[in-house]
């Protein structure tokens, strides 16, 4: 699979555009002994310097700065002191703007392991040594996806964890998988098939 099979502005835009078409993207990483783990994306989050859940909306700061990077870089920061969150910086530099990972499924692997951001970057081995490096150019890549999804595939609602902007509805899910974090309430996990 391409590195780069991403549009060139593809990052270059807010990131409630590009979070929802992240969405069947793939996260793919190799490892050192030519190993590849490789999942399809199927939650994110969208955060933006113009509300106060993200990260950027004070002012930069020296754990902050990569936030405000070069779109399609990884900004990777801990939570709660425990565990690392994977993120991709979008739409314009010194802008605070990006897409959370949070939830990827991976074919033949328990269908939970890497439901929850903090999953996510444990599940892939993702710390704070890729923070500011490229999308596409060093072993963590995102590869874009194979087939159009419409609308009605998704299910857009409002972030998890956070205790300010909370109306805002800037998560998205794949509604027919069952590796999504939290789904909204009355939407019921598929089934096997």
């Amino acid at each position: 699979m391409e590195k780069n099979s991403f549009p060139k502005n593809f990052f270059y835009r807010h990131a409630k555009f590009v979070a929802p078409d992240l969405i069947g993207c793939y996260l793919i990483k190799n490892n050192k002994d030519k190993d590849q783990i490789k999942g399809i994306i199927v939650e994110t989050e969208a955060y933006s310097q113009e509300e106060e859940a993200c990260h950027g909306y004070r002012k930069i700061t020296q754990s902050n700065q990569s936030l405000f990077g070069k779109p399609g870089t990884f900004y990777i920061y801990k939570s709660y002191g425990i565990h690392h969150c994977l993120n991709i910086v979008t739409d314009k530099e010194n802008f605070a703007s990006g897409v959370l990972i949070r939830s990827v499924f991976i074919p033949e692997k328990n269908e939970r392991i890497a439901s929850g951001p903090g999953l996510v970057t444990k599940t892939f081995g993702i710390d704070i040594s890729f923070n500011s490096l490229e999308v596409f150019n060093n072993n963590l890549w995102i590869s874009q996806r194979d087939s159009i999804l419409a609308k009605k595939d998704f299910v857009q609602t409002t972030r998890i964890g956070i205790s300010k902007a909370k109306n805002i509805k800037w998560r998205w899910y794949l509604k027919n998988s069952r590796s999504v974090s939290k789904r909204v309430k009355g939407d019921r996990t598929p089934k096997f098939e």
